[in-house]
């Protein structure tokens, strides 16, 4: 049994004298009944913008309120201890810059060992203790209220989750083991596994009641004051709290084992096994089983010393800054002033992927679109689409009925192209060839206004030959979506020579307003995403052409720990654009890329791949396998895995190179964003740095020092 007591923490809170410390405020509160309860209040200083963070020195301060509560309570001067956080946030978890700077294992250890040696106080202060949990509250400060004896929620409250696996670590200031004691281990295996590898995915408030995280829902208006005759009614008797989610016995026999079993297989299925943290969540819930808190809490100690001092907890905290920081100041974007207003927007096609630009552009800017093709019949096949699109949103709760009216109106088609007249930004979704691009451009300048913005969604063609004939190319700028539009968050932004900065500052201002992050790229083929993509494929065909069976190629990137195989990702993406893409890149650099001709007698197979029942490609169909010529030279995972690694350290050093974006984080954060490249690998650069991958082709690292764990 460990003694927190008798542990030095002294090296911890050396390591964290910079921190931002929330402090921990106490008034006393009289209670209905009679008797006071000591009220704590969380608050670091900092308005709604900052909220309240978790480091060693905050902990060490509330750790002194609780001592000195603990000796009021032994005095007999209070009845009960509550704790609550300034208006609207509770806390937002662990100080994550400081727990990703701790540089030592042994640092790491003793992060794990103080939360449990702070937090453990709630259940030893000899009155009974009461979170009241009145807005935001994610990991480190859902763990507060799980020490406490009792917990209430405001039903207000913004964001509650246990976001720890997707940050490479897990619940370990008592989360793993007290949460599915206390709710059951499938209630458990959801809001600490499977919502967030969702993307993080909250829980509302109403949900986090109703699975018994907590033992009263009250509104906002009188939150507090409601929280505090509550808990006088449970201390004097009045009030019975019962939870009902509580395992019994039968559970922890048959269905917790159960319930471990079919997570694991999903998870091996979904997400491959490079991804260490939902595995060792895993484990730490199979083993609460014996709901044992001491042994729990040992076994979150050795688990979260292993975690935080890893490689994967580094890379994901690199990531997290990415999408939280630096996709909110994009490199080289200009002042937000040059932004012009866009009041109708143009979108020239009405195929699937315009019909997906127009319905988010109505949805997210809630201005009139209209849309426009060869002939009527496509015109309404693409209205008809985004029609059904909404009405699909509207069953899933996802817009009111008032939302969908309001965007069915706002979309309108047409052939006449002179409808444009008064758009301010026209987007062209047509066929990825040069001369179409060029004339439907052609057709559409002289009609709308000279200040209008004129957007190509290309990924392979130059933005700047797009623009070659249009009297005024300062208005054109490179708009690249990923697939599917609605859900990738990701805009490549690409800026050529002749791009004026009102119009990337237009571009950049209309990404922020449809959700997306914007990356500004220069006009190079592929730009970063389907670049670097068309590496991975290339060598995947190369790996096949050559004799591999497909069934290794799909293995081989597996360390990597990429959502999906390189085939699965062509199957996604589709054959023929996939052949496209790489057709595309080997005509502009024919000594780096790969094409390969059995990857267009595949796109011309009706199903080239055969699939498990969950999806995931197993190998070529019968009609795959007869399409294809294959050689006799095959390769193994480890050769496929190191070309995939050497080829893309070289092909991004490359880019750097040549400016293609400002920085290797901007690579990262494509890929991240573009590409769903896992947050454990820290996008690419970092990984490679990791394998050597940096060293072996350019005798340097992109990082210095490189994304790491301890060392």
């Amino acid at each position: 049994m460990t003694d927190y007591t008798t542990i030095n923490f002294a090296p911890l809170l050396a390591a964290a004298e910079d921190e931002v410390i929330t402090e921990s405020f106490v008034r006393d509160v009289a209670l209905p009944s009679g008797g006071t309860l000591a009220l704590i209040t969380l608050d670091n200083g900092r308005d709604h913008t900052r909220p309240n963070t978790l480091g060693p020195r905050t902990l060490e301060a509330l750790g002194k309120v609780l001592d000195e509560q603990s000796a009021r309570a032994a005095a007999g001067e209070i009845r009960a201890v509550g704790i609550t956080g300034k208006p609207f946030i509770f806390a937002a978890g662990a100080d994550l810059s400081k727990v990703s700077t701790l540089a030592t294992r042994e640092n790491a250890r003793l992060m794990a060992q103080y939360g449990h040696h702070i937090l453990g106080k709630f259940g030893t202060l000899g009155v009974p203790s009461f979170a009241f949990v009145n807005g935001l509250a994610l990991g480190g400060a859902m763990e507060i209220a799980l020490n406490c004896n009792y917990r209430t929620l405001d039903s207000s409250a913004a964001a509650l989750a246990f976001p720890e696996v997707f940050l490479g670590i897990i619940p370990g200031w008592g989360g793993a083991t007290i949460v599915p004691n206390l709710i059951g281990i499938e209630n458990a295996l959801e809001i600490i596994v499977s919502n967030p590898l969702k993307n993080n995915r909250m829980l509302k408030p109403e949900q986090a009641f109703k699975m018994g995280l907590f033992d009263a829902l009250f509104g906002a208006a009188s939150f507090l004051e409601r929280s505090v005759v509550w808990a006088d009614g449970v201390l004097s008797g009045t009030i019975k709290v019962t939870r009902p989610n509580e395992p019994g016995k039968l559970e922890r026999l048959t269905k917790w084992p159960a319930a471990i079993k079919i997570a694991r297989d999903t998870l091996k299925a979904r997400i491959g096994t490079a991804a260490k943290s939902p595995f060792v969540a895993l484990d730490l819930l199979s083993a609460a089983k014996d709901n044992d808190l001491v042994r729990g809490f040992e076994r979150e100690d050795d688990a979260l010393t292993e975690l935080i001092s890893g490689d994967q907890f580094a890379a994901s905290i690199y990531a997290f800054d990415l999408v939280q920081k630096r996709a909110k100041r994009p490199a080289g974007a200009p002042d937000r002033e040059h932004a012009q207003s866009v009041k109708k927007v143009g979108v020239i096609g009405a195929g699937l992927m315009a019909s997906q630009f127009a319905l988010l552009f109505a949805r997210k800017l809630k201005v009139p679109v209209i849309i426009t093709d060869l002939d009527q019949s496509r015109v309404d096949k693409g209205l008809d689409y985004i029609r059904g699109e909404v009405d699909k949103m509207l069953e899933k709760g996802r817009v009111s009925s008032d939302d969908a009216n309001q965007i069915k109106a706002l979309v309108s088609g047409t052939t006449d192209k002179t409808l444009f007249a008064d758009c301010d930004w026209v987007i062209e979704a047509v066929f990825e060839e040069l001369g179409v691009k060029q004339q439907v451009f052609s057709e559409i300048e002289p009609i709308i206004s000279e200040t209008a913005i004129l957007a190509t969604n290309t990924s392979s063609l130059s933005v700047e030959e797009i623009g070659a004939n249009l009297a005024n190319p300062e208005r054109l700028v490179g708009f690249h979506f990923f697939n599917p539009v609605a859900v990738m968050p990701l805009i490549e932004v690409v800026k050529v020579p002749s791009t004026s900065d009102a119009t990337l500052a237009t571009a950049m201002a209309v990404a922020k307003k449809l959700g997306k992050s914007a990356v500004i790229t220069a006009d190079r083929p592929g730009c970063v995403g389907n670049r670097l993509l068309a590496k991975v494929m290339g060598e995947a065909a190369r790996a096949l052409d050559e004799g591999t069976p497909l069934p290794v190629v799909e293995r081989a990137l597996a360390p990597i720990g990429l959502p999906m195989g390189p085939f699965e990702l062509i199957d996604l993406v589709g054959w023929k654009v996939a052949a496209h893409v790489q057709d595309t890149m080997v005509a502009a650099f024919p000594d780096r890329f790969y094409a390969s001709e059995n990857l267009h007698r595949l796109a011309e197979v009706d199903g080239p791949l055969s699939k498990t029942k969950l999806g995931k490609v197993d190998d070529l169909s019968k009609a795959g396998k007869k399409a294809v010529t294959l050689g006799k030279t095959a390769v193994t995972e480890e050769v496929i895995l190191r070309r995939v690694e050497d080829e893309l350290a070289s092909e991004i050093k490359i880019m750097l190179d040549e400016h293609v974006v400002a920085a290797a984080e901007d690579i990262d954060l494509c890929l991240i964003l573009g590409a769903g490249w896992p947050f454990q690998a820290g996008g690419a650069t970092p990984y490679l740095d990791r394998v050597g991958a940096s060293e072996r082709n350019f005798d340097a690292t992109f990082h210095d020092p490189i994304v790491a764990g301890a060392r």
